[in-house]
Parts: C-alpha cells; structure tokens; sequence
C-alpha cells in the first residue's frame, strides 16, 4: 500500500473509532493536512474501498473500515507500550492490594474495563500447575500425624497419617525442614519423581502429598472473573441490539470465552481477533484483544478484552500487554520461580 493510502487508511480508523459515523472525505482532508486535492483524497479513497480495506453503505456515504482494514491497522503497529506514568499508576494499584491471586485477577478486570470500555474476562489459572509451598507436620498423638500442605496460590490441603512408630515434634519439625527444602514449588509431576528416590516415612509423607495434589487437579477450579458489560451499553453498536443481550446471556453463563475465541495455543504474546476471524461467534462485528499469563513455558491463565470492531487497538493493545505482563511477573513471584522477564516481551498480533 502506498504511503499516502496508509495515511488515509489510518485517519479513516481513527476518526471512526472516535465518530462512529461514515468518515466523509473533506473530513480526510481536514484530518491528514497532505496538501492534495478532495479529487485525489476521494481516488485514494475508491482505491481503498476496491482493494477492500474500507467500505461504505453506499455510494455517496462516507468510509467505514473493514475487517481487512483493521487487520492491516493492527499489523503495522509498532510500539504498543503504555507511557511510564501509565505504567506507575497501574503498578501503584496491583501493589495495594492483597498478596492473593484472586485479588490481582479481580483488580486486573477492573483495571483493564475502565481503561479500554470493553468487556474483560479474566481466568484463574490451570489447576493442573499447583505447586507445593510448604509443608509442616504436626503430632496429633503418638501414632498420629498431621500433614498441612500449603500450595502456591493460598490453597491449603490436610491429612492425617497413620505412623508405625511414635514420632514426637521435635523429629517431626526436622523431618518437616528436610522436605521443605526437596519439595519447594515442585508440581505434581516433579514430585512424583522425587518420591522415587525417597524411603521410610518420608516416602509415606510424600505419597500422601501426591495424593492430595492429584485430587486438587480434578477438580474444575478454574474460576472467570467478569467486568465492563455496561461499556457496551455506550456503543452504537450493541444499543437496542440483541447482540447485547446474547453477551449478558454469555457471561452470566460464564462462557464467554469458549464460545467467542477460536481453540488458540497457549503461548505468550498478545493476540488480536477481528470480526470474521472469530468464525465461531455468535456476535458479529466484535473483536477480541487477548494474552496469556502465568510461568515461564507454563501458561496459566487469560486475559481477553472483547469490544465492538471500532475499538481502540492501539491503546487496548497496550494496556492488555501490560495488565498480563505485571501477573506474570507477580505469579512468578508467589510460585518461587526465577526469571529474567525476557519471555514477557513477546508481542503478537
């Protein structure tokens, strides 16, 4: 595409984003400031409509973007980060509230629906990534002991165990010491390799850890957390629709996600659905900003922010790079895990 067609691609987007009202060629003209003829604004205007970035209702309307042209918009955006005082201020927020991930996942919703004026789903991570914290072992009688898992995530699991010779908690205490340090953050899978190579009580300790690590997976623990669904109600789009009441209906269902975004890999990076690439969507004209966050090589959990076509890319897309970036590097940190951060960097669209 020329440059001066790109211009006005993005003048197009930009004012429609802000108008939502077909944008008339004068109204180009005013905005680019190219030094050209409305004749030469409105043949670059046909070219574009031709090669199918812009349509108009008809012939004597003005211009609306395409998917095509979004698309084209979001490809060529550069530098999507927020401004450092954005940052701070996002930061401040996370930092005041309590060290727990539900709080961060709730106050990333709100931060990202009034920050974008879209709908924002956030979703727990897998519980298959449960890792041990600390363990402590408490004499309950002679023969009886308790065993107080604490997994990563402030989730807590008990369980008595049955001992062939009385242990008193002096002994328990140092045995306790021994396995905090072969068990810290150890998933499930680690631990069972671990366990291989332990013997006598430690082995039935770390058995009965097992044990209550596999009945934490199966259960269907993974929780969204919901924001912004009155936004929709300042878009023309949803207004007097029955596209707003099918995402009501979603998302007191809790199942926006599955039912708008395609099957997706887990990997890092923000992603950008546009219209018709969400083949699936009961909801046309929509489109979804979303990014993974968690561990390094082990997504946890999503972020999506889902709004009309006529959103603002730019600064969506900045503001969900940013939200998912500050989890990641705060779930690291509350699952022990050491990182450089270079995997938070990675930006797709």
């Amino acid at each position: 595409m020329k440059e001066r067609s790109e211009i006005i691609l993005e003048s197009i987007i930009r004012q429609y984003v802000q108008k939502a009202v077909p944008i008339s060629s004068n109204s180009i003209l005013d905005d680019c400031g190219l030094g050209v003829s409305s004749a030469t604004i409105r043949n670059d205007v046909m070219r574009l409509e031709k090669e199918g970035f812009i349509v108009r209702p008809h012939y004597a309307a003005g211009s609306i973007p395409s998917d095509k042209g979004y698309r084209y918009f979001v490809e060529g955006l550069k530098d999507t980060e927020l401004s450092p005082d954005e940052q701070f201020m996002i930061n401040h927020l996370f930092y005041q509230v309590e060290d727990r991930l539900e709080e961060w996942l709730k106050l990333s919703t709100t931060v990202l629906a009034q920050r974008t004026h879209c709908v924002v789903v956030v979703t727990s991570p897998h519980v298959d990534s449960a890792r041990i914290k600390q363990l402590q072992l408490v004499s309950i009688q002679p023969n009886v002991v308790l065993l107080v898992l604490v997994l990563h995530g402030s989730k807590v699991k008990q369980q008595l165990i049955n001992c062939e010779t009385e242990m008193d908690q002096k002994e328990l205490t140092e045995i306790s010491a021994r396995l905090n340090e072969k068990f810290y953050s150890l998933s499930l899978d680690q631990l069972r390799a671990v366990e291989e190579r332990l013997e006598g009580f430690e082995d039935k300790v770390a058995k009965v850890a097992i044990h209550l690590m596999e009945s934490e997976n199966k259960k269907d623990s993974r929780e969204a957390y919901f924001d912004g669904l009155g936004y929709l109600f300042e878009q023309p789009e949803f207004i007097h629709s029955s596209y707003m009441s099918k995402m009501i209906e979603l998302a007191q269902q809790r199942r926006i996600l599955e039912t708008i975004l395609p099957i997706i890999p887990y990997d890092y990076g923000v992603k950008v659905f546009i219209g018709d690439e969400l083949k699936s969507s009961p909801i046309p004209n929509c489109s979804v900003i979303m990014s993974r966050y968690g561990l390094p090589n082990e997504p946890l959990g999503t972020i999506a922010v889902i709004g009309p076509t006529r959103m603002d890319y730019y600064k969506n897309i900045s503001v969900t790079g940013y939200v998912a970036s500050i989890i990641s590097v705060l779930v690291t940190n509350l699952y022990g895990v050491r990182t450089d951060g270079k995997y938070l960097k990675g930006r797709m669209f």
